[in-house]
């Protein structure tokens, strides 16, 4: 059996309210979750840091790319009532790769779109424990910057609409997760399987 340890809690900043002291129109949604899959250690951490699982697995990911100096572009699309369609490109670095821990961060030139993701692992036995943390943040200096009516409809509400889609969104992200990871075989067991004995 595994090492029982307790695992912290994935940790995301909360950013602050200004940026140089000028207040802005900010839209926030987190969300955070735990699975239990029957996998090891290994394969649920090379899954969750494999970005392009995110891209080909959960809805509104129109693209993941790597840029020069480690950078990583996450392209997302989501719904919102009333202003539609919010599109935003964020710019993020990996900021932890340990064993038991994996953190991707906003990357210090960013300045409008926030997104900081984690995902930690804890291995039980014959299942690993992972718990995953996500924070997106949208800064713009004016409301209109964001969208045209976002003044009217303001910030706790389009937060609120945002906040159910980043749900919806990870949601469906770890139940295809989960398909995938309890669904294969790792290659080597399928071949010692169908080897003859």
């Amino acid at each position: 059996m595994g090492q029982k340890t307790k695992l912290p809690h994935p940790r995301i900043n909360i950013l602050g309210e200004t940026v140089n002291g000028e207040q802005m129109f900010r839209i926030k949604a987190s969300y955070a979750d735990q699975m239990e899959l029957q996998t090891t250690l290994e394969r649920a951490r090379e899954f969750f840091g494999e970005l392009r699982n995110f891209a080909d697995l959960m809805p509104g990911i129109e693209g993941i790319r790597n840029e020069a100096g480690g950078i990583i572009r996450w392209v997302v699309r989501a719904e919102v009532p009333i202003i539609g369609a919010v599109h935003a490109s964020f710019t993020v670095e990996k900021t932890e790769d340990s064993p038991e821990r994996l953190e991707w961060s906003p990357a210090r030139s960013e300045m409008k779109n926030y997104l900081r993701y984690a995902a930690a692992f804890e291995e039980r036995g014959h299942k690993v424990l992972i718990k995953i943390a996500q924070h997106v943040e949208l800064r713009r200096k004016h409301a209109k910057d964001l969208h045209r009516f976002a003044i009217l409809v303001g910030e706790s509400a389009i937060s609120a609409e945002m906040q159910k889609r980043v749900r919806e969104m990870i949601k469906t992200f770890l139940e295809r997760a989960r398909v995938k990871l309890e669904g294969e075989e790792p290659l080597e067991q399928e071949a010692m399987a169908d080897s003859p004995a």
